[in-house]
């Protein structure tokens, strides 16, 4: 099935205009980031996430199945990565060259 799009939207992210739709469900094991708000990851296996904050400064993730979140920048100035269990969910932002942990219902193994 791969990705079930919402209403498309445009942001100004990092002083661009981006072209993307207001949330998504990927059944995909990989996905990055495109300015969503909402992504719900609903894949068989794991899905590797790639955070991009050149289209991304706000998403609110949740995971139906296990999601490894990966990115070139640090995870509150420590991760490289972060490993969300099935049914958890986190809300991050990208603030000066740094994704932060704003809000999580239960991230496991970081």
């Amino acid at each position: 099935m791969g990705i079930v799009k919402s209403y498309p939207v445009k942001k100004i992210v990092a002083g661009k205009e981006v072209q993307t739709s207001d949330s998504i469900v990927c059944y995909s094991n990989y996905y990055k980031t495109n300015g969503e708000s909402a992504i719900v990851i609903n894949s068989k296996t794991e899905c590797t996430l790639v955070l991009d904050e050149t289209t991304t400064d706000h998403v609110t993730i949740k995971a139906m199945s296990d999601v490894k979140v990966v990115t070139d920048k640090l995870i509150d100035d420590k991760f490289e990565e972060i490993l969300l269990d099935k049914y958890s969910s986190v809300e991050l932002r990208y603030i000066v060259n740094s994704w932060y942990i704003m809000s999580s219902d239960g991230i496991k193994n970081s």
